[in-house]
């Protein structure tokens, strides 16, 4: 009857021991995985919107190979109604190839605003643009076969000539815009960091009579990093004291195997938006 009881209580204990709440570290493991996931996740919408954008641009060159092999067909024929359909087709052509050349545009600012390094996607880019160069030689190649033919584009041609026009000055507006935006980003990305023991920065001038960055300090002396990419920094010492406004909840210090201090940045955006200027001192 003792071993009986003796079993009974034991049981009871383990299930109470059991109901007392997570083990800290399966939740992190959890958050781990969630957070592995949201990255998957963000990845697998990149790969498939440029899947996507892809499949336009393979469908764009098919539908215009169909329309060159119309032409070719009508090129047999006499008549205005011949001359009429090839006018058709030309400025079909003339439009799909636009259509084309927006969605390779597109497809490039998709890789270069992506989180991956698609040297493959790059290479396949290329590749449509020398398809696209190609198609124009062929395409001023047939008209000028139609003009010797006697056919009648002249008002095709100038319309053409006036859509290339067009095309190169939307090109260099849209270059100067993508440049202007990644000039912006850069700089919005952008912050700075040093650290030093108290004489260091008093000699710099970052740190003056008790205050940070006062007056004219050293710009040169602090290290230029991106947000986006770094979010530790190693401090060297077993000191540390960060003299910058920063959000407490944005950041933990930590310590490594020999003591040393570790600045861990768990939200850039917040981290950073008091000051983009980050100043440790350390013994």
């Amino acid at each position: 009857m003792k071993k009986i009881l003796f079993l009974f209580f034991g049981i009871i204990a383990l299930v109470s021991c059991k109901q007392k709440g997570p083990d800290p570290k399966d939740v992190a493991l959890i958050q781990q995985r969630d957070s592995l996931n949201r990255i998957i996740a963000m990845k697998d919408n990149e790969i498939n919107d440029m899947m996507s954008t892809m499949n336009d641009i393979v469908e764009g060159f098919r539908v215009i190979n169909e329309a060159e092999d119309r032409l070719t067909v009508i090129r047999s024929d006499e008549g205005a109604s011949s001359t009429e359909r090839i006018r058709e087709n030309m400025q079909f052509i003339q439009q799909t190839m636009q259509q084309n050349r927006e969605l390779i545009n597109k497809l490039r600012n998709q890789l270069r605003q992506s989180s991956m390094n698609g040297e493959q996607l790059r290479r396949t880019i290329d590749n449509f643009t020398r398809q696209m160069e190609e198609k124009d030689v062929q395409l001023k190649q047939l008209q000028a076969d139609l003009v010797a033919k006697d056919v009648q584009i002249g008002e095709l041609s100038e319309q053409v000539v006036d859509l290339n026009s067009n095309i190169s000055t939307l090109q260099e507006e849209s270059t100067k815009k993508t440049q202007t935006i990644t000039s912006q980003d850069k700089q919005l990305n952008t912050a700075w960091f040093v650290y030093g023991t108290k004489k260091e920065l008093k000699e710099q001038r970052i740190y003056d009579d008790g205050k940070v960055l006062q007056n004219n300090f050293n710009r040169d002396y602090f290290t230029k990093i991106d947000i986006r990419v770094d979010k530790e920094i190693r401090l060297y010492s077993r000191s540390a004291k960060i003299l910058t406004a920063h959000p407490a909840s944005s950041y933990v210090l930590t310590q490594d195997a020999n003591k040393q201090y570790i600045l861990r940045i768990s939200n850039p955006q917040l981290f950073w938006s008091t000051s983009k200027y980050l100043v440790v001192m350390v013994k």
